[in-house]
């Protein structure tokens, strides 16, 4: 953050005097234009407009499942820009503290750059205060930021994120959704956004059972991401040839981790094995409703 000293060298008073600890409510205070609702847009067509018109590039899809032992979040890799493909391997899966993450869906530029500030904020609070911000308390400084974005998401900027984590307090894995107000909820089992969320979703309904594993939960997130990518244009799924797989994350009372594409390149292997032949249905489930 670019700031101004007197003439003795020292900080603005602004930086010396105890305050919140939320660093997002600091930098509204003292330079709200560096917030992304701080901005004004451009006279002229909207970023939404439409191909050749200026159109932001979009991320989706993200797929959240809570599991025995926590909470996996995956997303595909690709944005877009209209009917074109922005780019083919964008991150939409961050860490945002130790035992947290994010997906991103929406205008991909302002998603990052909030979940960015997310992470600074949560990283402030823990320096400020000695300890942990609680789950409750970051899933409503989410839905504060999100808030925040109204007026660009009446523009056409929206951002949605997806958010879960391990709840040290209650000892499991937990999701919350948002919309674009920044109203949030509570999802039980699992939850998609996302242009492609609807078929991820159908796809979670059929393969996801409580009490999965790790291995097991991965499994089901990335099926649930190739059934989006297989209806929805705006979601890439798994490139063989350039080797781009979903980020996948892990969240268990140990921390967060990134499934390395080492440990993910043999399971999209047989994610696609199993479709050969049957692109469209569920290799896992018979006519009769049994498994295979």
């Amino acid at each position: 953050m670019n700031h101004t000293s007197d003439q003795s060298g020292r900080l603005p008073a602004a930086f010396l005097r105890p305050g919140s600890s939320s660093f997002t409510d600091f930098v509204r205070e003292y330079s709200p234009q560096l917030l992304p609702a701080g901005r004004a847009l451009p006279a002229g067509a909207l970023p939404g407009g439409g191909p050749g018109n200026g159109e932001a590039p979009h991320a989706t899809t993200i797929v959240a499942l809570v599991f025995a032992d926590g909470v996996v979040m995956a997303g595909d890799r690709r944005a877009t820009a209209g009917p074109m493909i922005a780019q083919r391997d964008i991150k939409k899966v961050f860490q945002t503290d130790e035992h947290s993450c994010a997906g991103i869906a929406g205008v991909a530029g302002l998603a990052v750059e909030m979940i960015r500030l997310f992470q600074v904020e949560l990283e402030h609070f823990e320096k400020l205060e000695g300890t942990l911000m609680s789950f409750e308390g970051k899933a409503n400084r989410l839905s504060t930021m999100i808030r925040g974005n109204l007026g660009m998401a009446m523009q056409g900027l929206a951002v949605v994120p997806l958010f879960a984590g391990y709840d040290l307090d209650a000892g499991r894995g937990r999701i919350v959704g948002y919309d674009v107000t920044g109203g949030r909820s509570e999802e039980r089992d699992h939850h998609t956004v996302g242009s492609g969320s609807i078929f991820a979703r159908g796809a979670l309904k059929k393969l996801y059972r409580p009490g999965m594993d790790e291995a097991e939960t991965v499994r089901v997130a990335v099926e649930a991401l190739w059934d989006a990518a297989d209806d929805d244009s705006a979601t890439g799924g798994p490139d063989l040839l350039r080797k781009i797989w979903p980020v996948v994350a892990v969240v268990t009372a140990a921390g967060f981790r990134q499934v390395p594409d080492a440990e993910l390149e043999p399971v999209v292997e047989a994610v696609v094995a199993g479709r050969r032949g049957n692109p469209g249905g569920n290799p896992g489930i018979t006519t009769t409703g049994g498994e295979a």
